[in-house]
């Protein structure tokens, strides 16, 4: 792919986990990466990485938690004259205890890196791509989002939105040449339970993917323009039983998974 028409890929949480991966998946393509995160140190270490594919790579040091990162993110690519044609919104966290337990703010600004953040990059860089008629965006959201979440709600609730929101794009868009998917996975291999500080989430029996795996299907899933991709046989029993058994037992069974233990 010519530097020209090579395809640029826009990855929020790049510096490690599932977001680290799909950038792989991407770089292998010959995609110009633009990698986003907080911790620079680590991002620098993964575009060193990734150059070894002979590729362009352009590292975004960024918190997304801070309400005027997105506008900061493209007005920085606009200045550049950098169009972005694929935009993977990966960034995202949690955090475990009962909603009244937990501290407000925190839970705020998993609102605005789950949920405020994922909106005004695709506000900022849809536009651009409808235009373009090409690229396209993949939200990673979580087998959470089909769930009511007691002991995760607002997390629960953010993924749930990435789902719906996803949903609802491809449906005003279809046949534009776009693709919108949302990755949902299960349980990761990632330090996302380290992050949400989950005690049962980590000491768990539960089988989990590893970051790869669900970076290959999510990027194999957007490249076929499939709008809902839940890697692992598991992850899609787990959503197919949630349609059928009664929200009640569904939320019963959530909260005992999620129970902060005493």
């Amino acid at each position: 792919m010519s530097a020209a028409n090579c395809e640029t890929v826009l990855i929020t949480g790049a510096s490690s986990g599932i977001g680290l991966e799909l950038a792989k998946c991407f770089a292998a393509d010959g995609s110009r990466l633009i990698l986003v995160a907080r911790n620079s140190v680590a991002l620098e270490n993964v575009a060193e990485e990734l150059r070894q594919n002979k590729i362009e790579v352009i590292v975004l040091p960024a918190d997304l938690s801070l309400p005027e990162t997105p506008k900061r993110i493209f007005q920085e690519l606009s200045a550049r004259n950098i169009s972005v044609d694929v935009l993977v919104n990966n960034a995202g966290f949690g955090l475990h205890d009962s909603f009244v337990k937990l501290p407000l703010q925190r839970q705020l600004e998993i609102i605005q890196v789950n949920i405020t953040a994922l909106t005004e990059l695709t506000g900022l860089f849809l536009p651009g791509m409808i235009q373009r008629k090409n690229g396209g965006i993949l939200n990673v959201g979580s087998v959470a989002g089909f769930l009511p979440g007691p002991g995760m709600a607002v997390y629960y609730a953010s993924k749930a939105f990435v789902l719906s929101f996803t949903e609802a794009l491809a449906g005003e868009l279809p046949g534009n040449g776009l693709a919108f998917s949302a990755l949902c996975p299960g349980a990761t291999e990632t330090n996302f339970s380290q992050v949400a500080r989950g005690r049962k989430l980590r000491e768990s029996n539960t089988i989990k993917m590893s970051a790869d795996e669900v970076a290959r299907y999510g990027h194999r899933a957007f490249r076929k323009k499939l709008v809902i991709a839940i890697p692992g046989f598991q992850n899609r029993i787990l959503v197919f039983l949630t349609r059928i058994l009664p929200r009640q037992a569904v939320r019963k069974v959530v909260y005992s998974y999620n129970k902060p233990e005493e």
